[in-house]
Protein backbone atom coordinates (compact mmCIF):
# COMPACT_ATOMS: atom_id res chain seq x y z
CA UNK A 1 0.00 0.00 0.00
CA UNK A 2 1.06 3.51 -0.78
CA UNK A 3 -0.08 7.03 0.13
CA UNK A 4 1.47 10.37 -1.36
CA UNK A 5 2.42 11.97 1.59
CA UNK A 6 2.77 16.00 0.91
CA UNK A 7 3.83 17.18 4.60
CA UNK A 8 7.67 17.35 4.65
CA UNK A 9 9.33 15.36 6.34
CA UNK A 10 11.56 16.70 9.67
CA UNK A 11 15.19 15.64 8.20
CA UNK A 12 15.75 15.14 4.45
CA UNK A 13 18.13 12.61 3.56
CA UNK A 14 19.23 11.66 6.67
CA UNK A 15 18.20 10.51 10.21
CA UNK A 16 20.31 12.59 12.05
CA UNK A 17 18.69 16.02 13.37
CA UNK A 18 21.18 18.97 13.08
CA UNK A 19 18.55 22.02 13.77
CA UNK A 20 15.41 21.82 16.06
CA UNK A 21 11.78 21.42 14.61
CA UNK A 22 9.19 23.67 15.52
CA UNK A 23 6.81 20.78 16.50
CA UNK A 24 3.72 21.21 18.83
CA UNK A 25 2.48 19.43 21.79
CA UNK A 26 -0.24 17.78 18.94
CA UNK A 27 2.54 16.78 17.23
CA UNK A 28 4.65 15.05 20.04
CA UNK A 29 1.60 13.44 21.72
CA UNK A 30 0.64 12.07 18.29
CA UNK A 31 3.63 10.33 18.43
CA UNK A 32 3.96 9.04 21.65
CA UNK A 33 0.34 7.53 20.93
CA UNK A 34 1.46 5.61 17.69
CA UNK A 35 4.86 4.06 19.80
CA UNK A 36 2.36 2.99 22.29
CA UNK A 37 0.10 1.57 19.47
CA UNK A 38 3.29 0.27 17.79
CA UNK A 39 4.35 -1.66 20.70
CA UNK A 40 0.63 -3.39 21.38
CA UNK A 41 0.50 -4.96 17.61
CA UNK A 42 1.56 -8.72 17.80
CA UNK A 43 4.49 -9.72 15.08
CA UNK A 44 6.26 -12.34 13.89
CA UNK A 45 8.43 -9.97 12.32
CA UNK A 46 11.90 -9.22 13.70
CA UNK A 47 13.48 -6.08 13.55
CA UNK A 48 16.62 -6.84 16.03
CA UNK A 49 18.04 -9.95 16.63
CA UNK A 50 19.37 -11.66 20.05
CA UNK A 51 22.12 -12.85 18.25
CA UNK A 52 22.94 -9.70 17.10
CA UNK A 53 23.00 -8.10 20.53
CA UNK A 54 25.20 -11.33 22.14
CA UNK A 55 28.10 -10.38 19.81
CA UNK A 56 27.59 -6.67 18.84
CA UNK A 57 26.87 -4.96 22.48
CA UNK A 58 30.59 -6.38 24.10
CA UNK A 59 31.85 -5.24 21.20
CA UNK A 60 30.76 -1.88 20.48
CA UNK A 61 30.10 -0.52 23.56
CA UNK A 62 33.60 -2.00 25.13
CA UNK A 63 32.02 -3.24 28.42
CA UNK A 64 30.89 -6.32 29.92
CA UNK A 65 26.99 -6.73 29.96
CA UNK A 66 24.05 -8.34 30.21
CA UNK A 67 22.85 -9.04 26.52
CA UNK A 68 19.70 -10.72 27.14
CA UNK A 69 16.15 -8.32 26.46
CA UNK A 70 14.23 -7.64 29.04
CA UNK A 71 11.23 -7.23 27.15
CA UNK A 72 10.35 -7.19 23.71
CA UNK A 73 7.68 -5.43 21.94
CA UNK A 74 6.93 -4.25 17.94
CA UNK A 75 8.62 -0.98 16.71
CA UNK A 76 8.97 0.19 13.64
CA UNK A 77 12.37 -0.86 13.54
CA UNK A 78 14.02 2.87 11.75
CA UNK A 79 12.39 5.83 13.68
CA UNK A 80 14.73 8.27 13.00
CA UNK A 81 13.83 12.06 11.61
CA UNK A 82 13.88 11.44 7.92
CA UNK A 83 10.68 9.19 8.30
CA UNK A 84 8.97 11.52 10.12
CA UNK A 85 6.56 14.27 8.68
CA UNK A 86 6.10 17.33 10.15
CA UNK A 87 4.14 19.80 11.29
CA UNK A 88 1.77 16.88 10.53
CA UNK A 89 2.56 13.39 11.70
CA UNK A 90 3.17 10.76 9.73
CA UNK A 91 5.45 8.04 10.21
CA UNK A 92 6.88 6.90 7.04
CA UNK A 93 8.96 4.19 5.63
CA UNK A 94 7.94 1.13 7.41
CA UNK A 95 9.67 -2.23 5.09
CA UNK A 96 12.12 -3.05 8.76
CA UNK A 97 9.24 -3.08 11.71
CA UNK A 98 9.14 -6.14 13.85
CA UNK A 99 9.93 -7.12 17.28
CA UNK A 100 12.72 -5.35 19.07
CA UNK A 101 13.88 -4.44 22.47
CA UNK A 102 10.92 -2.71 24.29
CA UNK A 103 11.50 0.93 24.07
CA UNK A 104 13.77 0.37 20.73
CA UNK A 105 12.17 3.30 18.58
CA UNK A 106 11.65 5.71 21.32
CA UNK A 107 15.89 5.40 21.83
CA UNK A 108 16.92 5.68 18.39
CA UNK A 109 14.86 8.99 17.55
CA UNK A 110 17.04 10.04 21.03
CA UNK A 111 19.57 8.96 19.78
CA UNK A 112 19.65 10.62 16.35
CA UNK A 113 18.82 14.06 18.40
CA UNK A 114 21.87 13.92 20.73
CA UNK A 115 23.68 16.75 18.47
CA UNK A 116 20.30 19.19 19.28
CA UNK A 117 20.07 19.08 23.06
CA UNK A 118 17.05 20.93 23.67
CA UNK A 119 15.15 18.08 21.34
CA UNK A 120 16.56 15.59 22.82
CA UNK A 121 15.25 16.87 26.02
CA UNK A 122 11.79 17.14 24.38
CA UNK A 123 12.01 13.07 22.93
CA UNK A 124 12.47 12.61 27.01
CA UNK A 125 10.04 14.71 27.85
CA UNK A 126 7.50 12.79 25.53
CA UNK A 127 8.67 9.63 25.84
CA UNK A 128 10.00 9.43 29.10
CA UNK A 129 7.04 7.23 29.64
CA UNK A 130 8.98 4.47 27.46
CA UNK A 131 12.68 5.69 27.92
CA UNK A 132 13.07 6.08 31.62
CA UNK A 133 12.17 2.44 32.03
CA UNK A 134 14.76 -0.39 32.78
CA UNK A 135 13.47 -1.85 29.19
CA UNK A 136 14.29 1.82 28.01
CA UNK A 137 17.89 1.89 29.50
CA UNK A 138 18.20 -1.56 27.68
CA UNK A 139 16.91 -0.46 24.21
CA UNK A 140 19.39 2.85 24.41
CA UNK A 141 22.06 0.50 24.98
CA UNK A 142 20.91 -1.64 21.87
CA UNK A 143 20.56 1.54 20.06
CA UNK A 144 23.76 3.12 21.06
CA UNK A 145 25.45 -1.11 20.31
CA UNK A 146 24.55 -0.07 16.98
CA UNK A 147 25.30 3.49 16.01
CA UNK A 148 28.97 2.94 17.11
CA UNK A 149 29.13 0.19 14.85
CA UNK A 150 28.21 2.51 11.83
CA UNK A 151 30.85 4.82 13.73
CA UNK A 152 33.68 1.65 13.42
CA UNK A 153 32.81 1.42 9.26
CA UNK A 154 32.81 5.45 9.01
CA UNK A 155 29.40 6.46 9.85
CA UNK A 156 27.34 8.81 11.51
CA UNK A 157 31.34 10.30 13.01
CA UNK A 158 29.39 13.50 14.21
CA UNK A 159 27.26 11.17 16.79
CA UNK A 160 30.37 9.19 18.45
CA UNK A 161 31.14 11.55 21.56
CA UNK A 162 27.56 12.27 22.39
CA UNK A 163 26.57 8.42 22.10
CA UNK A 164 30.15 7.51 24.38
CA UNK A 165 28.88 10.09 26.74
CA UNK A 166 25.11 8.57 26.67
CA UNK A 167 26.63 5.59 26.80
CA UNK A 168 29.00 6.08 30.47
CA UNK A 169 25.48 7.99 31.80
CA UNK A 170 23.46 4.76 31.30
CA UNK A 171 26.74 2.37 32.20
CA UNK A 172 27.67 4.37 35.93
CA UNK A 173 26.69 2.73 38.91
Amino acid sequence: MYDKITVPTITTHEPILREAPDLDDAWWDGLSTALDAIAAVPSHRVAVRQEYLDRGMPQYLGIPIETKVPAWTTAHGDLHWANLTGPTLTVLDWEGWGVAPAGYDAALLHAYSLLVPDTATEVRRWLGHILDTSSGRFAELVVITELLQTVARGDNLELEGPLRARLACLTES
